[in-house]
């Protein structure tokens, strides 16, 4: 790393003069997503990322003779743990899988070391949530609190009309990735590729304090088993539970292996922390791994069972340590509305939700 890495401080974020307001839209935009889907299901399910398509337990291992610039917060001691890993699509209700959305994972890593968060201090647990796009859809959070006001309409309603329109969208998607370019807004919307979940690189998109450092973190896959799906497109004709199925048979035979990496930001001229729809230059600061997820061969949906694992979770970027404190004002917006659909759900569902500190705390 010939250019030295930023180094934390405070005065890196900037908080907007309206931003309490706009927390306060945001969570209005969650009430009410989380109203409409819990009437309709008669069980609450997450605001965002509603939809899960596997749920696996696996083991994290922390990179031995990491350089004194990466061996920063949970990474600065080498060292195993379990973790849990939770792949979904980003919409705050159940969708068919042929309204083509980005896809996520959260990956929880149990039993770690160091001063907590602020509403984490109970926990010894370190949540990552990354999404398959390198860039947020909105710049910050008062451009989001447009869109999710927008969508917030529209859930759980019209299930034919998304699936029309996520056709279409895919269609113009395919036509501008073609001309060498695409758009992030389109497939929020559901023109998204309906890629094989298990292929695909994941990415915070928002940046984080890394010890003395600030960085972006990805998710790697890096098993031949799961290379080899990149860029698969999944038949998701008359299949509304597609991405799970695949998801269950390629983790059944298989399981699988990434890597999980960070960008450390070098300049903040060009790697902003305010503007989460930025991307930062890989070629000016590269991902490096810090870290490797193994999951061994698994069932990562049974019905009945999994649904009780989904219960008794909840992930959020606030679940963590001092050291990897979440940065910009999508990550602040995060903490409130994130605790709202944890409560919500644990309320309405008869289910508190509590941050496991060992694998068999989990349902």
């Amino acid at each position: 790393m010939a250019t030295q890495p930023v180094r934390f401080d405070p005065s890196v974020e900037t908080i907007a003069d309206d931003e309490a307001e706009t927390l306060a839209s945001l969570k209005d935009s969650f009430r009410e997503i989380l109203d409409t889907t819990s009437k309709d299901y008669g069980h609450a399910v997450r605001a965002v990322h509603a939809k899960a398509h596997g749920i696996v337990r696996g083991m994290f291992t922390v990179a031995e003779g990491l350089p004194p610039v990466l061996a920063q917060g949970i990474f600065a001691t080498p060292g195993t743990h379990d973790a849990i890993l939770r792949i979904s699509t980003n919409a705050g209700d159940i969708l068919d899988d042929s309204v083509s959305l980005p896809r996520g994972v959260a990956l929880k890593i149990l039993d770690v070391e160091g001063s907590r968060l602020p509403g984490a201090e109970n926990a010894t647990t370190q949540d990552f949530i990354m999404v398959n796009g390198p860039a947020f859809a909105a710049p910050d959070a008062k451009a989001f609190s447009k869109n999710l006001k927008l969508l917030s309409k529209t859930t759980d309603r019209l299930d034919g009309l998304k699936k029309a329109m996520s056709a279409t969208l895919r269609v113009v998607e395919s036509a501008l990735e073609a001309v060498g370019t695409e758009s992030a807004t389109l497939k929020t919307m559901g023109g998204a590729k309906p890629v094989h979940p298990l292929g695909e690189t994941y990415f915070s998109q928002t940046p984080f304090r890394y010890g003395a450092y600030i960085a972006k973190f990805a998710l790697f896959p890096v098993a031949p088993e799961l290379t080899r799906l990149t860029g698969d497109i999944v038949d998701i004709t008359a299949r509304p539970d597609a991405l799970r199925e695949v998801v269950r048979e390629e983790l059944i035979e298989h399981g699988g292996t990434w890597e999980l990496r960070v960008q450390l930001n070098t300049d903040l001229e060009t790697m902003p922390i305010e503007d989460a729809s930025a991307e930062w230059d890989q070629a000016q600061s590269p991902f490096v791994t810090v870290g490797k997820l193994t999951v061994e061969p698994q069932v990562s949906w049974e019905n009945g069972a999994s649904e009780m694992t989904e219960d008794s979770l909840s992930f959020s970027v606030w679940h963590g340590v001092t050291d990897h404190q979440p940065l910009g004002g999508i990550n602040r917006a995060r903490k409130e509305t994130y605790e709202l659909s944890a409560d919500f759900r644990g309320s309405f569902n008869g289910c508190p939700i509590h941050e496991p500190s060992r694998m068999s705390d989990i349902a």
